[in-house]
């Protein structure tokens, strides 16, 4: 006769394993101990095998609970995620695109992959500005779909988050019109001079310290900002000079281009993570857009 896997017993199972003991697991689900000790129990007696032992007072978990609690893990993962895609669908001839962006991608980037989304499908596209762990964070849970990054994350370790990437940009200096001399000796002319850059955890920070020491150029940061519309406003006021991707300076009639970086260049990336219920918009978008 097959047995039925009881979720309740599941749950508490994974709460006790989670807050380390039952008193603190019962606390925190607002249930008594002794009921909470039964549905373990009642766990322990279907599988066969003790899930816990207790050493020094505490409760360890045994091999066989170590497994469970990766099975156990799993499940309710997968649980969460049927949630938060069912309950975020809208009706199927308007599918729904959410997207998560640094504010350090040029904005024209996020436009070309919004406008091939609505080459795929009638959509509705929804974007998420934020920081690089909190966008990864909702990538794996699930509450986007897609991230688009200037560099790649530690979280691509994990086998269940995918990247690729869709546009290599080429950078150059730009700046106000009373630099405009500085094109004149490019790029020697910019020793000494004031520059407002992304900030020191992002590649294109490390990869233009790489260029200004290699070619013996010391500059003056004036200003660190990750957002690329902060920087050319700040260039636009004569604060400094932003190197910037060609793709989001060259539009900027109030900026002047002093002249390209040779082999500095910003690299974006699209990131997905693995799911059940894929996003087909989001699918599609990862095989096939690129602006290389």
């Amino acid at each position: 006769m097959a047995q039925w896997l009881n979720y309740h017993h599941l749950y508490y199972f994974r709460a006790i394993a989670n807050e380390g003991g039952i008193a603190r697991a019962a606390e925190k689900l607002h249930i008594g101990q002794p009921t909470l000790s039964a549905q373990l129990k009642q766990l322990e007696d279907m599988v066969g095998k003790p899930l816990f032992e207790r050493r020094n007072r505490k409760l360890i978990l045994t091999e066989a609970g170590k497994g469970a609690l990766d099975y156990a893990n799993e499940i309710f993962r997968l649980g969460d995620e049927m949630l938060e895609v069912l309950k975020d669908r809208t009706p199927e001839d308007q599918p729904h695109l959410q997207i998560g962006a640094l504010d350090s991608v040029p904005k024209s980037v996020i436009l070309s992959i919004v406008k091939e989304a609505y080459k795929i499908a009638p959509c509705v596209v929804s974007i998420l500005e934020g920081k690089g762990d909190e966008l990864f964070r909702q990538l794996r849970t699930h509450k986007i779909d897609l991230i688009v990054s200037n560099y790649p994350s530690q979280a691509l370790e994990e086998a269940q988050v995918f990247s690729k990437s869709v546009a290599k940009l080429p950078v150059s200096v730009y700046g106000a019109s009373k630099f405009v001399h500085l094109k004149k000796n490019f790029p020697q002319s910019l020793k000494g001079k004031p520059f407002v850059f992304p900030t020191t955890h992002s590649k294109l920070r490390h990869d233009l310290n790489h260029y200004f020491k290699l070619h013996g150029i010391q500059t003056a940061p004036v200003a660190e900002t990750q957002d690329t519309s902060l920087q050319k406003l700040l260039a636009e006021h004569a604060v400094g000079l932003a190197p910037l991707s060609e793709v989001a300076g060259v539009k900027e009639e109030s900026l002047v281009r002093i002249g390209r970086l040779k082999d500095v260049y910003e690299e974006i990336w699209l990131m997905s993570a693995q799911r059940k219920l894929e996003n087909v918009i989001a699918a599609k978008l990862m095989n096939t857009f690129s602006l290389h």
